[in-house]
């Protein structure tokens, strides 16, 4: 296997880790609030699990970009 093919399989495993933990946070949100419907003027504070989950996801899509950039770089060159 070629090092484009590990770059390959890697943004694909962060790929999907970052879409589970985005959907573990939904919870608790209705199609209506998805669709805006929700109350829009409620502002609240993360805590404990949700926090680490909303800090999970930053890290894991900066990680994302990580791998896709050196992907793009790796086949450049």
């Amino acid at each position: 296997m070629k090092f484009e093919d590990y770059i390959n399989i890697a943004q694909i495993l962060v790929a999907i880790l970052l879409s589970v933990v985005i959907l573990l946070q939904a919870k608790g949100s209705g199609i209506g609030s998805a669709l805006g419907g929700g109350t829009s003027g409620s502002f609240r504070t993360r805590r404990g699990v949700e926090k680490t989950l909303f800090q999970l996801t930053i890290v894991i899509a900066v990680i994302f970009l990580i791998v896709s950039a050196w992907g793009v770089r790796a086949r450049i060159a």
